[in-house]
């Protein structure tokens, strides 16, 4: 079983959580977790930032990767 760098698992755990809030937000239901979350543009802010968190999280696991290769 291969393993991933934990900084990896957490960043993209905590852009999963991110995309969450974003996607109801955008959806509409946003004012059911929160009055902020009401705007469409709040929504569009979470979804930004889980994938700066996901892609923050892919340079250990690329990295981790090369390192492998070099090792082989």
């Amino acid at each position: 079983m291969r393993r991933y760098p934990v900084s990896f698992v957490v960043l993209s755990v905590l852009g999963i959580l991110c995309a969450l809030p974003g996607a109801v937000s955008l959806a509409g239901f946003g004012a059911l977790l929160h009055p902020v979350l009401d705007d469409p543009m709040a929504g569009l802010a979470f979804i930004v930032s889980a994938i700066a968190l996901i892609g923050s999280g892919a340079f250990p696991l690329v990295i981790e990767k090369l390192k492998e290769n070099e090792e082989a």
